[in-house]
This record gives C-alpha cells, sequence and structure tokens, in this order.
C-alpha cells in the first residue's frame, strides 16, 4: 500500500512537471542574442585519414601525431626513440672497445684492459674469456635494442593510425540515460530501473 502512494506521488509530479513544461507559450519565450549557441558543423568523416596518419608516421616518426594534432606525445616519441638508438649506439661501441682490445692482446701488444709496470711485466685486468664474454653479451645488447626501436617505430605508426580513426568516431546525443518504470503483467508488480538507449 505504502509502494502504490509513492508511485502515485512520483506519477504525479512527473505528470505536473510535464503539464507545467507545455503551457509555457512560446511567444511568450524572449531569447537574447547573447544566450544562442552557434551550430557547430560536424567534420565530414575522410576514410583515408588513419592512412595519411601511418604514413605520415612511417615517413618521419613523430609526423603522423602532428598530423593528428597531438604535438604532446612528440616527446614521448623522440623520447622513446632516442633513448633506444642511444643505447644500441653505446652497446655497439663497448663491444667493438672489448673486440679490440681482444685483438691488441692475440698480437702480443698491450691493451687499454691492461697495465705494464716498471719491470716491464704485464698485468691483465679482463681474462681472454672475459673479453670475449663482453662482447658477446653487449652485442646482444645492442641487438635488444635495435628490436626495442624497430618496435617503437612501429608502435607510434599504430598509434598515429589509430589515433586518426578514433578521433573521426561520432560521439553525438543518441545516447539517453533515463529512469524506467516498468509493469510487470504476470505478478502485477511494478519495477523500477533504469534505461539506456543507444540510437543508431
Amino acid at each position: 500500500m505504502q509502494n502504490k502512494r509513492i508511485i502515485a506521488l512520483v506519477l504525479f509530479f512527473f505528470f505536473y512537471a510535464f503539464a507545467k513544461a507545455q503551457q509555457e507559450d512560446p511567444e511568450d519565450t524572449i531569447i537574447e542574442a547573447d544566450s544562442i549557441e552557434t551550430v557547430v558543423q560536424k567534420e565530414a568523416y575522410d576514410p583515408l585519414r588513419p592512412a595519411k596518419a601511418a604514413f605520415y608516421a612511417a615517413v618521419l616518426p613523430g609526423l603522423g601525431q602532428v598530423y593528428n594534432k597531438d604535438y604532446w606525445k612528440l616527446p614521448l616519441v623522440y623520447g622513446a626513440l632516442g633513448s633506444t638508438i642511444y643505447g644500441a649506439v653505446w652497446n655497439s661501441e663497448q663491444s667493438e672497445r672489448f673486440r679490440d682490445a681482444y685483438k691488441l692482446r692475440l698480437a702480443g701488444q698491450v691493451d687499454e684492459f691492461s697495465e705494464r709496470d716498471e719491470n716491464g711485466t704485464i698485468t691483465n685486468i679482463f681474462s681472454d674469456d672475459a673479453l670475449l664474454d663482453a662482447q658477446k653479451q653487449l652485442r646482444r645488447r645492442r641487438d635488444l635494442f635495435i628490436l626495442i626501436s624497430a618496435g617503437v617505430y612501429v608502435l607510434q605508426i599504430l598509434e598515429a593510425n589509430v589515433d586518426a580513426h578514433l578521433s573521426q568516431y561520432d560521439v553525438d546525443e543518441d545516447l539517453t540515460f533515463s529512469p524506467d518504470i516498468n509493469l510487470d503483467n504476470l505478478s502485477e508488480t511494478v519495477n523500477y530501473g533504469v534505461k539506456l538507449t543507444y540510437r543508431f
């Protein structure tokens, strides 16, 4: 019994508000010129936009992000590419250092990882096996950094493509969220809920 009174009260307020909204005379409504909003024209869908963004990103890393007007992503792209390329170059140079030292040691000369004292005795800081192991490890790191930089390059192309595609996604007012009252005929009860409507 209490539920029926609450439902009746809610329905009364709903219909009262609806009737009140219908009573307003359009001639009595005054719209000031400052409150009129301009109608925003939607951009036409460009099916080639994602392909253009991917092409620009492939030509020059970060250019796809500029085409999408996401300028804040440029430092991320160049930071990731720069650090991985720097890592590959540094590991390659270190590998060459150990390789040159090993070659000098095989030729019987003093390398940068050997010390000669006053008596002419040569003391090796690293053994021959340690020089070879260091070369192999640094080459593996160099190869890994090259793969990571290639992955970053491909990832920024994909990001530009996906961002260009999603930037044209139509977000309009066809999505509604409203309360809903539903009468169940079988059990003769009223169900309350929320209705989400998407028109496409």
